[in-house]
């Protein structure tokens, strides 16, 4: 208690006598995330930087191993499963973790339903929110996204892999079905109400898919190659992360697409240049995650070694893995040779758990 006090002291220090707007709150999670960097392991501190597909199996025995930094679950992790079962299922990791987890799924409704697609959870799947803000405007998305927050937040998710603030207006785009289907300012508004209703319910969400997915092919199974200008970005693609992030969003997506005008050479979740871009440009102090790392466009741009240990020194703070065994123990090594300095480590891991203070979690 010594100890945190003194830190807390420090901190209100740091952040000046003179200072007249000093949120305790803010101070003490601070001090609950300092306090809990302090006690970790390097392997712990590694683990941090993972959220991960679960193996579906002996979750506990995996959580007590590798202490990752959560689990993303997906549509077989809920099949033909009851909701006693899927929130024993969660519980059990929960208590296998000496840091709580990041719980987290992709239910944006539409094509993406991981959870509702069971109809032992929920009457129906959810509709796209295209859909519901075509029928019904922004009052629609505001009660659609409140029933998926009290739906995951019953079964212990805390996160939703959502808004997908994507830009596109062409039914012929890959991610159309998934967008608005409206203008970039348009897109704005109802994303950034998306976040609002969600954090207000006390439910996280992950914008994607930054810098923005626009009218190229899908990276699930392949390289895909942007080449619009950065003035479209600018006047377009920004815009619904930028309301987005405004409204609170606490993590932002970043895709696989090779962005020419930001970085000809990579794909955006392993370029500094666009991570730069996201935290200068836009603005953004919160965590940054990729995309699954396993992905095709991926596997081919790297010729399937692991990417993880460039996905951080681009700079993610999370990286979502489906072959995470190998991500983490690739990163370790790295941490443990030097390429990779324990204070770059320090800084993603305090993010984070920055994040999960905000939440409660600590």
């Amino acid at each position: 208690m010594e100890k945190i006090l003194s830190l807390l002291l420090s901190l209100i220090l740091s952040a000046g006598l003179t200072s007249a707007k000093i949120d305790p709150q803010e101070l003490v999670a601070k001090g609950k995330v300092e306090t809990a960097l302090s006690a970790m392991t390097l392997e712990e501190k590694v683990g941090q930087f993972f959220w991960v597909r679960s193996p579906g199996y002996d979750l506990p025995q995996w959580t007590e191993r590798l202490q990752p930094a959560g689990y993303i679950l997906f549509g077989s992790d809920f099949a033909g499963k009851s909701w006693e079962q899927v929130t024993g299922e969660i519980s059990g990791c929960q208590e296998a973790a000496k840091i709580p987890l990041f719980i987290a799924v992709d239910e944006e409704g539409g094509t993406v339903v991981r959870v509702s697609s069971n109809p032992a959870l929920w009457a129906a799947p959810f509709d796209s929110p295209q859909n519901i803000y075509r029928g019904g405007g922004l009052e629609a998305i505001r009660r659609d996204t409140e029933e998926k927050a009290r739906l995951l937040l019953s079964l212990g998710i805390n996160v939703n892999l959502a808004p997908v603030c994507d830009v596109s207006t062409d039914p012929w785009d890959f991610i159309y079905a998934r967008s608005m289907g409206v203008p970039a300012e348009e897109t704005a508004q109802v994303v950034a109400e998306m976040v609002r209703v969600m954090e207000a319910q006390g439910l996280s969400g992950s914008l994607k898919h930054f810098p923005g997915y626009g009218n190229n092919v899908d990276t699930h199974t392949g390289i895909s190659y942007d080449e619009r200008p950065y003035e479209q970005f600018l006047r377009e693609d920004f815009l619904p992360f930028q309301a987005a992030i405004a409204a609170g969003a606490p993590s932002v997506m970043v895709s696989h697409n090779i962005v020419a005008c930001m970085d000809p050479e990579r794909p955006a979740s392993l370029s500094p240049r666009v991570h730069q871009v996201l935290r200068e440009e836009l603005g953004f102090t919160g965590v940054i995650t990729t995309d699954d790392l396993i992905m095709g466009a991926i596997k081919e741009y790297t010729g399937g070694q692991s990417p993880a240990v460039a996905a951080l020194l681009a700079g993610n703070d999370l990286l979502t893995s489906s072959d995470w065994e190998n991500d983490y123990n690739a990163v370790l090594s790295a941490v443990q040779d030097g390429t990779v300095p324990v204070e770059r480590v320090e800084e993603s891991v305090r993010r984070v758990l920055e994040w999960k203070a905000r939440k409660g979690l600590l």
